[in-house]
């Protein structure tokens, strides 16, 4: 390792250090290490600037405005609420249909989007019916992440590897979708094992509010859903129509500008700029890693350790990107993983598309052992957060960590069965 991977490594560790041990909010650690690896290991603002994901950015940027728009019209309560009286307001019925609920839109809808709708119903119920919305948040990771793992367009390095192999949607839906499925079930199970003392309300509901009467602006109640069935539509078909996920933000923010463009001051103190500046350090931190070609030596170490042995290879690819993706972004590591897979296959005669779902099943799941292992979980945390309810790293561990090892051991079994 030369000075420059040294100093790369020792700024991303030393940011992790202290946001776990809590000493320094997680915006602000990664704001100084990405002044940092800016001015030690970048050193140009042209290589800042490209190593930030300005199409996530940009995305993440627009649904917010837009959640923003449908939370000032009361959808968002309206919605818990119709969705508890479907479910008889109960919490174990409402926990397990969540669960299964964010798993299924993430194959289709990327999982922060998934937690950007969802986690604010979460908080909404739980202050209607009396629970702690904390257990709900880390099941909707799970089940976002674990979800978007069955299909090429669930999560971005699904994207990654379907573009670089020329792989199809049905073709994920088909090897990694059944698998991850299997897992999403396990995990659900589990998470409600360990956390069912917390579904208990803590106060007994008398009545019932009717939902309707949480609409508290009717005309842009109704413009809102408009704008969000087309979002919906757009984030369906952006892949087809050639169009990148950042122009859905911006379509996103455009029409809730004009759907509450006389309430606009509101919809934009409702954005959540500080996990914005958030994700973009990060994107700064992780750009050193990958510049200095830190992530490179770690595929390359994959390939040469497992050799022509498809069981062995399995097996670490699988728990090395999970690994990796618990603790480094996802997006670049399925990057620099890909040209490892393709060298792995035509020097060693490996199967390609077993290394492939191999790798997107790690990369993807392995996310949700931390707080910031995927990007839904740093957005899921931030509404809990901005909400009043903190999600300390110790808790969050605790309870993500035994359901991620258990989801990859069914993995791990499924995958031999079926490839090895």
């Amino acid at each position: 390792m030369d000075w420059s991977q040294v100093a790369a490594a020792a700024i991303f560790l030393a940011m992790f250090v202290v946001i776990v041990l809590g000493w320094l909010h997680r915006t602000w650690a990664a704001v100084v290490a990405a002044i940092l690896t800016a001015t030690v290991v970048l050193r140009s603002p042209a290589a800042v600037f490209h190593s930030i994901n300005w199409e996530t950015i940009i995305f993440l940027g627009g649904m917010m405005v837009v959640v923003g728009g449908l939370g000032l019209s009361g959808f968002f309560r309206w919605l818990c609420l119709y969705v508890a009286r479907l479910a008889r307001y109960n919490t174990t019925a409402i926990f397990i249909s969540f669960m299964v609920l964010s798993g299924f839109l993430a194959m289709f809808i990327d999982s922060i989007t998934v937690l950007l709708f969802m986690a604010p119903i979460v908080i909404e119920l739980s202050r209607v019916l009396g629970f702690k919305p904390v257990p709900f948040i880390i099941a909707l990771i799970f089940a976002a992440n674990t979800g978007g793992a069955a299909t090429m367009s669930g999560d971005p390095p699904n994207v990654i590897i379907g573009t670089a192999f020329g792989y199809s949607f049905t073709d994920f839906a088909i090897n990694t979708g059944p698998i991850a499925w299997a897992g999403l079930l396990a995990g659900t199970g589990l998470l409600y094992l360990t956390q069912r003392r917390d579904l208990v309300p803590t106060t007994p509901v008398a009545t019932y509010p009717e939902p309707g009467l949480a609409i508290t602006d009717r005309p842009l109640f109704l413009k809102g859903i408009a704008v969000f069935l087309v979002i919906i539509a757009f984030l369906l078909s952006h892949h087809a129509l050639g169009q990148p996920i950042a122009v859905v933000g911006i379509a996103g923010a455009a029409l809730t500008v004009m759907a509450a463009w006389r309430r606009l001051p509101e919809v934009f103190r409702e954005v959540d700029w500080r996990t914005l500046l958030f994700f973009i350090a990060l994107f700064v931190v992780v750009g050193g890693l990958e510049r200095t070609g830190l992530l490179e030596i770690v595929g390359s170490f994959i390939g040469s350790a497992t050799g022509s042995d498809m069981a062995l290879a399995i097996a670490f690819i699988l728990w090395v990107s999970a690994g990796a993706s618990a603790i480094v972004d996802n997006i670049p590591f399925a990057a620099a993983m890909v040209p490892v897979i393709r060298e792995m296959s035509s020097v060693l005669g490996l199967e390609q598309r077993t290394l492939s779902w191999t790798l997107a099943l790690g990369a993807d799941v392995g996310g949700n052992a931390t707080p910031i292992g995927a990007s839904a979980n740093v957005v899921g945390l931030g509404v809990a957060e901005r909400a009043g309810f903190h999600i300390s790293w110790g808790y969050y561990l605790k309870q993500a960590v035994p359901a991620t090892i258990v989801t990859l051991g069914i993995f791990h079994l499924l995958l031999l069965l079926r490839y090895a």
